[in-house]
């Protein structure tokens, strides 16, 4: 993909989503990506969001049910949308 092309993209954006595409690239210049994690008996072992206990299948699934990230950021007010960019 080209910048020009990812500027379209960026424009075509609602508010919201360009308020999460901003925070994405400020942590990922900061270099301040929390990750995933897997810790037995945390979340019975499953893949979560580094520390806390919201497994990514949880937000998987709810994308797959049609939810944006814009839902999964109110919806989980502990996590960023650096986190959604799995």
């Amino acid at each position: 993909m080209t910048l020009k092309e990812l500027e379209q993209q960026l424009l075509a954006l609602s508010p919201d989503e360009k308020l999460q595409a901003i925070q994405l690239l400020a942590q990922s210049l900061g270099k301040n990506w929390q990750g995933i994690e897997k810790t037995p008996r945390v979340c019975g072992g499953e893949a979560r969001i580094a520390k806390t206990r919201i497994p990514v299948w949880v937000l998987v699934e709810a994308r797959r049910l049609g939810y944006s990230d814009a839902d999964l950021l109110r919806s989980y007010p502990t996590i960023t949308a650096t986190n959604l960019a799995f």
